[in-house]
């Protein structure tokens, strides 16, 4: 008989966080249905696109999908804008099968905070998205096919940033005849893409919601990130990015994975939830090397379990995205987080290892310095990174209200 933790590594991969449904029902939480409608997976495709790097992407595609109804106007759009491992899943159910609803499910739908009787909602997969071998899931980027060459691009793909995601987010947007947005909204590598969009198109921007995450990639998450990378680089089998015809570098995508997985979470969480438990009950960890505590194991299920549909060059690419980025695409965090007009409502957890609340106490500073009015909620929990995912039901309030002013 498998154990509730296995059994839950076994659900649909579209929770894209590692381990996420594992944690839920370990934890006993319940999930709230918020949008009870299936969702359709749509592509938008451009015939070309310039970098903000000066180089040309030919025949771009990323997927999107969306929820509830555009206006006559087209003014009640609310853009979601996903976290590293994640996708344009934020709400919904592909099948009536699909036991796994999208991410922010809980704030989406027909009276929810994001209200779809109100709101048309819209989120797309970012180039590069790391999970490149999901078929629910469409991306430009190193894995797919560089139609110049017939063969897969690998690290001859352009170096793309938080911008570059933005501009074909306006330009999937624009494809609708969609020129301003009630709001945009995202966690963590959202959030930096959210920053991004105010910044740089402030008169189509009315309203900005970040959530867990600063205006600025400091030196020790650049640190942090590279060390995410490491894994990658070193397994032989990534062959400086050309294994597409061969072998993936599987096993130092999985360590990298597990790398994220640990940083996302919280050291007081993992601690009350299995403290010193051995995975096997029967095998001391002090027997072998081999032998493992619960904590390890779950970590490592939850890294393998994610590398299914995940690409190494994307992750990297991923990390290096992150790693340039400073709101305004200038090099000037204060010069590009002046540069927002929007009304921010910051949403933060006070124990996050990945932005620390004072990279975030500062952002807030910096965009409130010239009179932008920022408003603050800071949710509770014991999964530090992961709460702005996990527990962002508590802020719904905050949220009804703020897309209401």
């Amino acid at each position: 008989m498998k154990s509730i933790d296995e059994s839950a590594f076994e659900m649909p991969w579209h929770w894209a966080i590692p381990g996420l449904m594992a944690s839920l029902l370990l934890l006993g939480s319940s999930l709230a249905i918020g949008y009870d409608e299936l969702v359709e997976k749509q592509v938008f495709e451009m015939d070309r696109y310039t970098t903000r790097g000066g180089e040309e992407i030919p025949s771009l595609k990323v997927g999107w999908e969306a929820y509830g109804t555009l206006n006559e106007d087209k003014d009640n759009v609310i853009l979601i804008t996903h976290y590293f491992s994640g996708t344009s899943h934020a709400a919904g159910r592909y099948g009536e099968d699909d036991t796994a609803p999208g991410y922010w499910d809980t704030i989406i739908g027909p009276g929810k905070p994001l209200d779809t009787d109100k709101y048309y909602i819209i989120a797309s997969d970012t180039l590069v998205n790391l999970n490149a071998k999901d078929p629910k899931v469409t991306t430009t980027g190193p894995a797919t096919v560089n139609p110049q060459t017939g063969e897969p691009w690998g690290l001859d793909f352009p170096i793309v940033t938080i911008r570059d995601f933005v501009e074909v987010q306006k330009a999937l947007l624009e494809s609708q005849d969609i020129d301003s947005l009630h709001a945009v909204m995202g966690a963590s590598m959202g959030s930096l893409q959210a920053y991004e969009w105010a910044s740089a198109y402030p008169d189509k921007v009315e309203r900005l919601i970040p959530v867990i995450g600063s205006g600025v990639a400091n030196a020790y998450l650049i640190g942090w990130l590279n060390a995410w990378a490491a894994p990658i680089k070193v397994d032989p089998k990534w062959n400086e990015g050309d294994y597409y015809a061969g072998d993936p570098p599987t096993q130092g995508l999985r360590e990298s994975l597990k790398l994220i997985t640990l940083q996302a979470n919280h050291w007081q969480w993992a601690n009350d939830t299995y403290g010193r438990q051995w995975a096997e009950e029967d095998v001391d960890p002090a027997s072998s090397l081999e032998a493992r505590y619960r904590f390890e194991k779950i970590l490592d299920d939850a890294a393998a379990s994610r590398a299914k549909v995940a690409d190494a060059n994307h992750l990297l690419y991923l990390v290096k995205a992150n790693q340039l980025f400073v709101t305004g695409d200038s090099g000037d965090v204060e010069e590009g987080l002046a540069a927002i007009e929007a009304p921010t409502l910051m949403i933060y957890s006070e124990d996050d290892l990945v932005f620390f609340p004072e990279l975030v106490d500062k952002t807030i500073d910096q965009i409130a310095a010239d009179g932008t009015p920022v408003s603050e909620v800071v949710l509770e929990g014991d999964r530090g990174h992961l709460d702005g995912v996990l527990s962002i039901e508590q802020a719904g309030d905050d949220i009804r209200q703020f897309l209401a002013q």
